[in-house]
């Protein structure tokens, strides 16, 4: 269901040429994933000893797993494992993020209408249709080639380590929330991004040469020509991949759109005859755009969110978020059924099947909404959406009764009025500082879970949401622990006398996401979260820690192993 939620909207533009001449149809975006941490053994001592994390790390949502061993030995072996392939998903998913936004790209109005002139061109200049099929391929090649390099050049401009700070980094995020707002209100017809058209015709101009100069300039020309439409969404692409903090990302992303956009461009060069079966050009392919602009817009409140979490604006608190993203879904399936219009579409004579199917869905997505505003945990949406504990009106909480305490009242709690109004799932009252909390497993003789999460982690979210919301779950992490939650991307400054340099990368650590982020890569050999570490009262590791993991039996075992490992050390 939540894959469904979050792909059914690029499903509907790519399936957009089905709609008919006179239909207008839409799309969608990727997760965005957010910030991660892995694994090792606890320290005892001051802050000083901690040790900080060098730039270069990455901080990504960890890989789910289906499993976890009994065997603490296997700790840093399984770290590394969760790291690498948490980088691999990643990558993937900003592979498919670019495959999905490519076949979007195709569809729209700078493109399509050109698929029959270039193919017409290559059979026909080529004087058969073996070396008409070659030429297509070698077209293909250079699209591919176009794109991918800028991919590289993105990553050669801004090197890793940015590109791993923008992920967290608030200015940066808050200018990609910007950038967006600029995409969709092109894509919604307020003006056309636009490349010099004097630099365009120079180019253009070269691609009458023959042979390979002459198609690499016609592929050039191509994504020059089509910038206007493209633009958004490689912006978009490429914001997305800068986000995720991957070496390759750009380059990654921009190797799956230019395939998808290559791919229709050769298909019908070898086979000439499918041209018949395309929908001509009409109004549709301007609501491809507009679709898109509302998408953008959806999209870039979630930057916004990120930037309102980690520097606590208190702006987009859950239900503000959930009731932007319900008018902006809601207009888009007005604008599907033909109540709405903008300036540059044509008129709507009647609605298509599958325009109607398309409008259904959409309509339906906004009342699965709705509830949320009343605290509904949303389990599809989750990872996109502010922390529940942002929900200012919440008729989904349980009475779960108040946890156990060493002394004192909760608020007394270091960094209590930070992190538990916004932070926490509503039903839980961990500690936030790691002395403190070991010092209340040692009153209270329990085992400690410690929780490093981060205000943009969406895997963080989505496990609070289907997991911890399990009432076996909750009882267990209410009742047989004392919970530790370490926020690794908070930008808190830490009072004077609380801040050192780390012995590990030389750095000044001034934050409290920085200390807990340091904690964490230096003690527990991990940079992905979310990350759940089961220690004894000593800060001793009683079994292998465990990354995001949706399948509720399988957390429960691994919570259940720490208590039995605790109970066989006394």
């Amino acid at each position: 269901m939540r894959k469904f939620i979050q792909y059914f909207l690029f499903i509907q533009i790519i399936a957009m040429p089905f709609f008919g001449i006179a239909a207008s149809t839409q799309d969608s975006l990727i997760s965005t994933e957010g910030i991660e941490f892995s694994e090792s053994t606890s320290p005892e001592g001051s802050e000083e000893e901690l040790i900080a994390v060098p730039e270069d790390l990455v901080f990504s949502d960890s890989e789910p797993i289906d499993s976890v061993s009994q065997d603490s030995s296997a700790t840093a072996p399984i770290a590394e494992a969760t790291t690498a392939d948490a980088g691999k998903q990643s990558l993937w998913g900003i592979f498919i993020a670019g495959l999905l936004g490519g076949f979007a790209a195709f569809i729209m109005p700078c493109i399509f209408p050109m698929v029959p002139l270039t193919v017409s061109f290559f059979t026909k200049k080529a004087g058969s249709r073996a070396k008409a099929v070659s030429q297509a391929l070698l077209y293909g090649l250079f699209i591919i080639v176009i794109y991918v390099a800028l991919g590289m050049l993105i990553t050669i401009t801004f090197g890793s380590d940015a590109l791993n700070a923008l992920s967290t980094n608030g200015v940066f995020n808050f200018i990609f929330f910007l950038i967006l707002v600029l995409f969709a209100a092109s894509f919604l017809g307020a003006f056309e991004i636009t490349l010099p058209s004097s630099f365009v015709n120079k180019i253009d101009a070269k691609s009458d040469k023959g042979g390979l100069l002459g198609l690499f300039f016609m592929a050039f020309s191509l994504a020059l020509v089509s910038f206007s439409c493209t633009g958004p969404i490689i912006g978009t692409l490429l914001v997305e991949a800068a986000s995720k903090g991957e070496r390759l990302g750009p380059a990654v992303g921009m190797l799956g759109f230019s395939i998808a956009l290559a791919i229709p461009f050769v298909i019908f060069a070898m086979f000439p005859s499918m041209l018949k079966a395309m929908p001509k050009s009409g109004g549709w392919l301007n609501s491809v755009k507009v679709v898109l602009g509302f998408l953008e817009l959806a999209l870039a409140l979630k930057f916004l969110s990120n930037v309102d979490l980690a520097y606590h604006w208190n702006w987009l608190d859950r239900e503000v978020f959930l009731a932007l993203w319900i008018a902006i879904f809601s207009l888009m399936g007005l604008y599907l059924i033909g109540k709405i219009s903008f300036a540059h579409d044509s008129p709507l004579a009647y609605l298509s099947v599958p325009r109607t199917i398309f409008a259904i869905v959409t309509f339906s997505f906004v009342i699965y909404m709705v509830p949320g505003m009343w605290g509904a945990p949303l389990k599809s949406i989750s990872a996109f959406l502010p922390p529940s504990a942002t929900q200012d009106f919440d008729l989904s909480v349980m009475n779960f009764g108040t946890p156990p305490t060493s002394t004192g009242t909760p608020k007394t709690k270091k960094y209590y009025e930070i992190f538990h109004a916004r932070g926490t799932p509503k039903g839980f009252d961990p500690y936030y500082d790691y002395k403190e909390g070991l010092a209340a497993a040692k009153d209270l003789n329990k085992p400690v879970l410690i929780d490093f999460t981060g205000w943009n982690c969406v895997n963080c979210r989505q496990m609070e949401a289907n997991v911890w919301t399990d009432p076996k779950v909750a009882a267990l992490l209410r009742n047989e622990f004392v919970m530790i939650e370490l926020f690794v991307d908070d930008k808190t400054t830490l009072q004077p006398e609380e801040q050192y340099v780390s012995t590990y990368s030389g750095k000044k650590i001034t934050t409290i996401g920085k200390m807990n982020s340091d904690f964490q890569a230096a003690t527990f050999n991990s940079n992905s979260q979310p990350l759940y570490v089961i220690v004894d009262t000593d800060g001793n590791v009683l079994v292998p820690q465990s990354g995001a993991n949706y399948n509720i039996d399988s957390y429960i075992a691994f919570l259940q192993s720490g208590i039995d490992a605790f109970k066989a050390k006394k």
